[in-house]
């Protein structure tokens, strides 16, 4: 993670999806219009963007670490669709199973130097269409509706945002390893 060392950046951290996962929700994003597409790789969120000051990325840095290192690999099940509205205008393919993993590991990275309030309550999700009509979140919930994928999650993945709203990839860190 670079940044200005009298700035910040603004990171998140993420569930990566494999492939063919990854191009498959991603080219539904792009068939329903999502204008996030193409910047925003398939993910799940562990932790939403949040500002860190430079001078605090060392600390952070080895947060994440300790907390990847007493991490134990899970299967992660997405089946079906989901939408969080009206609230907000989002669908998603939902998680089945590992959703507790994903809790735990989302609490104990939303702590220390990355404590931080959250805007709504932690709900592990892919997110399929955002930003579009009704109709087109309509077609992304109908027609991944019987969606079913399982796959093997052995670390987390920590993103930069840009200032265009592009996520970019720092850092990998893997379960079990200091």
């Amino acid at each position: 993670m670079d940044a200005d060392p009298a700035g910040s950046v603004v990171l998140g951290v993420a569930i990566d999806l494999p492939e063919p996962i990854s191009t498959e929700l991603r080219a539904w994003r792009e068939r329903v219009g999502d204008p996030g597409a193409s910047t925003i790789p398939p993910h799940v969120t562990l932790l939403p963007p949040t500002t860190v000051p430079a001078a605090e990325l060392t600390e952070v840095n080895r947060h994440l670490a300790d907390a990847a290192a007493v991490a134990v690999p899970f299967q992660l099940h997405l089946l079906g669709t989901g939408t969080f509205r009206p609230i907000s205008q989002v669908v998603f393919v939902a998680v089945a199973s590992g959703i507790s993993y994903c809790e735990l590991m989302e609490a104990d990275l939303r702590s220390g130097p990355l404590q931080r309030d959250i805007e709504f309550p932690y709900h592990p999700h892919v997110t399929v269409a955002h930003d579009v009509s009704e109709a087109m979140l309509d077609v992304a919930y109908e027609g991944l509706a019987g969606y079913d994928a399982q796959f093997t999650v052995d670390g987390f993945t920590v993103f930069d945002q840009n200032t265009d709203g592009s996520w970019c990839p720092r850092r990998f860190f893997p379960f079990g390893r200091r």
